[in-house]
């Protein structure tokens, strides 16, 4: 027959578990919470941001930008494949008990999702923003103002310009230009530049700007925007 005292004692545990349970849904809700509208972790697959991002980094994405948060110049983000950029298919996806899991983890923001064609650039051109390469000097220029880009470009050799190809565009309304840091090596706006799209990126496709590697632990870092780097340059246009 129970005590008394057995009685309390699965009343504790039952209501510990219950509260358990409780913290551990409260906790999923929060993250799925703050995946849906503040920040999301991504993956880097490829050596285009290098050295700034390297392959199989973690990022953490602020997905305040740009909705909430104008995008600037030098900002690195993170968006939807805009043509065909990225072959197919990806990435391969685990099945069973593994394949559940993952989808787990990357629904409710724990896992980045590497399922869609998401591509990672920094941002050189905004709408009506004149975008030149390379003056004499090997510089970009934006609206007529050069660029120095040597603390986040990553070149074969020294001297090289900042763009093993020649370009002179105008980003129109709603678009951007954008590059990666691994400039010989970064199939970005200038490897799309004879199709239809022109190379630029629809701003409705960009997910967020990227803020911080969070993975691995060696390499934890806010991810710079170089603002510095194009304080000079004015609005389009000018």
């Amino acid at each position: 027959m129970a005590t008394t005292a057995d009685r309390r004692g699965s009343r504790t545990i039952v209501l510990f578990l219950r509260d358990l349970a409780v913290i551990f849904l409260a906790a999923l809700l929060i993250s799925f919470l703050v995946k849906t509208f503040l920040v999301r972790p991504f993956y880097i697959p490829s050596p285009s941001m290098a050295t700034t991002l390297e392959v199989d980094d973690r990022v953490i994405v602020s997905l305040l930008t740009p909705d909430l948060v104008q995008l600037e110049r030098g900002d690195v983000v993170v968006f939807e494949d805009p043509d065909a950029w990225l072959p197919d298919p990806q990435v391969d996806q685990p099945e069973g008990v593994a394949g559940a899991v993952d989808w787990f983890l990357t629904f409710v923001g724990l896992a980045p999702d590497d399922s869609h064609g998401y591509l990672i650039k920094r941002v050189i051109g905004l709408p009506g923003d004149h975008v030149v390469c390379c003056n004499d000097f090997g510089q970009i220029t934006i609206n007529g103002v050069p660029i120095d880009e040597t603390d986040y470009i990553t070149l074969d050799q020294e001297g090289l310009p900042a763009s093993g190809t020649d370009f002179d565009v105008v980003v129109p309304e709603g678009h951007l230009w954008v590059l990666g840091d691994n400039r010989y090596h970064s199939a970005d706006s200038r490897a799309h530049i004879d199709e239809p799209t022109g190379g630029f990126v629809p701003i409705s496709d960009v997910v967020g700007r990227a803020i911080v590697v969070s993975w691995p632990v060696g390499r934890w870092q806010w991810i710079d925007d170089h603002d510095e780097v194009f304080s000079g340059v004015g609005s389009g246009g000018e």
